[in-house]
């Protein structure tokens, strides 16, 4: 039997076409007839079948035992008890002992999306935290002070650029990231072919950086004195030009005054980046028929990544590249969920420890661990997880481990006893991805192009199985204390369920109709099987933005400031490449969570979770590729092999995330055989975006010396 559905393990939403028989997957392949990835598939999409049939996966919820085992119990006792642990650590000791933790999955999930915010609402912590703040804060939060929503997030033009300039981000690895772009390997050769250019700027020489048509090395965590440095010679040689929407934008009179002090001269001994090489960039930049920037990963998770997207976005504004084909623009998703979600909001409490804060109801995940290991009122005394495994993808993860083993009580929505969820008492597993439909809700919003499509189960589930959906619910309906109006509006919602709020939105969104027979609805993509093309991305500034002031704020006030905090350290900084060494992460292309791990056919071959190091810094340290290598940093020590590799900048190394499953009490049958090291135990939750408190994982100082056969440091 055939399925065409679209896969929903990373941010590129591939459509594929999977074929069964009797109720066996027998084949995954890409689909040719999907609009947006017309064939594309990479090596994840066959981790569809590997969960379907992992042994390791929870079918029936487990609580453990006085003896500490694992025992299998049914569902009405597993969800009773469920609420109940976290409603007596809330009667006890008040609503913030109980702390929640969203994983990154949940954006894959439509029902998560769609019933984990009432849970967590009637739940009413401030303890709240997700992988946002390890991971895209400072876009978040760049938005909503430029766009007036948190969710405003413009994407590059891609298929239409002339020059595409990325930073602190490998594209051909993470299939696009904050940009959904399916098969965007043949999306950026595209640019090279019509003529454009590609500029990539990283510590490190990535896939991407190959087929670029040129590569700047950079040191870690200094993106900010190079954009800030670009908008300087763009204004002091006239070459900002504000473009049609002039009248649109504030402030943009005197804008360029904030950054006359950065010139590339200035700034090219931190960041690494001749000063004449900054003025090219940014005449080729100014000059390209049509250009984007596009800042990801490497640029949100640094001290200055809120500055770092303000000034991505000022890039693309001033050179008259916003909201234009081939520039960065908004996609039009056929369900606008701004309107359903928050403009977003920035302080309005803070974490009880160190006073970071809050951004959107959530607290930087890099706080949780002091929350719970710190004695006092408002102490964390218990956690939900959902979906998520803090242990290895949050900052100083073995202090966060440590905590866990603290807490009176943990709840965990997963299928899997993994790294974080072996400290919990009770899980609920839901079930895996092939045995529920799909809608994308996320990356619809950040998608190249506008399309719509919508996956239909593979399977169906096994016995008394629960989706995510229903484990929520059936949690806020133990847990409501609200009124009677707020009960009848959980009720209504559950009764009403995923789906048919899907068609809803489909119905209300701008391709839909409430006219029968008219616009875009649920049955309609349920006929299609390879889903709808809505089009390429369109100017639609005007009508999406979402300020107070109905304009492009240029210059939000905490930009404004934190540009003081950038200016200090350029008067007082000396050359970077007289310092320590700095470590960087890195991903594959086989993984994207750490519970990938677990499928040993995208494990095998060689040995991923090595350190790469420059052949210059191997020397000075008297190390050879190929041996042991101790990494030490200021929270922990790790031990891995050693690749040496022209690729690095000198004085950077590199060390892939989501490894280390070397605990114990895990339920991981790979963990033995690629146990890896985790780069969360070297980095530092001290070290923050001081604007948003997003993780600055990017740049921690580190030692690498020779380890010795046992492991220890010589």
């Amino acid at each position: 039997m055939t399925h065409f559905r679209i896969c929903n393990l990373c941010e590129a939403t591939c459509g594929l076409r999977i074929e069964t028989e009797d109720g066996v997957v027998t084949s995954i392949r890409g689909d040719r007839d999907d609009p947006f990835s017309r064939g594309h598939i990479c090596p994840k999409a066959i981790a569809l079948k590997d969960i379907q049939e992992d042994p390791d996966r929870l079918r029936w919820p487990v609580r453990r035992s006085d003896k500490g085992e694992w025992v299998e119990i049914g569902w009405d006792e597993a969800l009773d008890d469920a609420a109940e642990r976290m409603a007596s650590v809330q009667r006890k000791h008040g609503r913030d002992a109980l702390a929640i933790y969203l994983g990154n999955p949940n954006s894959h999930n439509y029902g998560s999306m769609l019933f984990a915010p009432p849970l967590l609402r009637s739940l009413r912590s401030k303890n709240t935290y997700s992988a946002t703040s390890v991971d895209q804060l400072p876009h978040h939060l760049a938005a909503m002070l430029m766009f007036g929503h948190q969710l405003l997030l413009p994407v590059p033009d891609i298929d239409r650029t002339q020059f595409m300039l990325i930073l602190g981000a490998n594209p051909l690895v993470s299939n696009g990231s904050l940009m959904t772009a399916p098969g965007v390997n043949d999306r950026l050769l595209a640019i090279p072919k019509r003529g454009g250019t590609i500029v990539v700027v990283d510590p490190r020489r990535t896939e991407t950086a190959e087929i670029a048509q040129k590569h700047l090395f950079i040191h870690p965590g200094t993106d900010a004195f190079l954009l800030a440095s670009l908008l300087q010679v763009l204004f002091a040689e006239g070459l900002a030009q504000p473009g049609r929407l002039q009248g649109l934008y504030s402030s943009f009179s005197g804008l360029g005054d904030l950054f006359e002090d950065m010139t590339p001269e200035r700034v090219a001994p931190i960041t690494g980046i001749d000063s004449e090489a900054i003025r090219q960039l940014a005449l080729e930049f100014s000059e390209a028929d049509s250009a984007v920037c596009y800042g990801r990963l490497g640029v949100s998770t640094q001290v200055y990544g809120g500055l770092c997207l303000w000034m991505v976005n000022l890039l693309n504004i001033v050179t008259g590249n916003f909201d234009r084909k081939g520039g960065a623009m908004f996609p039009e998703p056929a369900i606008d969920v701004l309107r359903s979600v928050s403009r977003g909001h920035i302080g309005r409490w803070s974490s009880g420890v160190r006073g970071l804060p809050e951004f959107g109801g959530e607290l930087p995940v890099s706080v949780l661990a002091e929350e719970i290991l710190s004695e006092g009122a408002g102490r964390v005394r218990s956690l939900l997880t959902i979906a998520g495994n803090p242990v290895l993808s949050t900052p100083n993860g073995r202090q966060l481990d440590r905590a866990l083993g603290q807490l009176e009580s943990m709840v965990a929505i997963d299928f899997y006893i993994n790294e974080t969820t072996r400290h919990a008492d009770l899980i609920l597993p839901p079930t895996p991805p092939l045995e529920r439909d799909h809608y994308d809700l996320v990356f619809n919003i950040l998608a190249v192009r506008n399309v719509a499509r919508y996956s239909k189960p593979v399977m169906k589930p096994a016995g008394d199985a629960l989706h995510e959906w229903q484990i929520l619910s059936e949690l806020h309906s133990r847990l409501d204390r609200g009124g009677l109006g707020v009960r009848l509006r959980r009720i209504a919602l559950s009764r009403l369920g995923p789906r048919r709020m899907i068609d809803f939105g489909l119905r209300t969104g701008p391709y839909g109709s409430l006219l029968p027979g008219r616009g875009l609805t649920l049955a309609k993509l349920e006929d299609s099987d390879h889903g709808e093309d809505l089009g390429p991305l369109r100017p639609c500034i005007e009508k999406r933005l979402q300020t107070m002031s109905r304009r492009i704020e240029l210059a939000p006030s905490p930009f404004v400031l934190d540009l003081e905090r950038l200016r200090s350290e350029l008067e007082t900084n000396e050359a970077i490449s007289d310092r320590c060494l700095t470590l960087i992460g890195r991903r594959h292309l086989r993984s994207n969570n750490s519970w990938m791990h677990n499928f040993a056919r995208l494990m095998g071959g060689k040995d991923r979770c090595t350190l790469l190091m420059h052949p210059e810094d191997a020397r000075r340290n008297g190390l050879e590729s190929g041996e042991q290598v101790d990494i030490s940093s200021r929270v922990g020590q790790v031990t891995v092999a050693l690749a040496v590799t022209d690729e690095m900048m000198p004085g950077v190394v590199s060390l892939p995330h989501g490894w280390g499953h070397d605990r114990e009490g895990t339920r991981l049958s790979t963990a033995e055989l690629y146990p890896g090291a985790s780069i969360n135990d070297l980095t530092d939750e001290t070290r923050v975006d001081g604007l948003s408190g997003n993780a600055a994982f990017s740049g921690v100082p580190v030692r690498v010396v020779k380890a010795k056969e046992d492991g220890q440091k010589t």
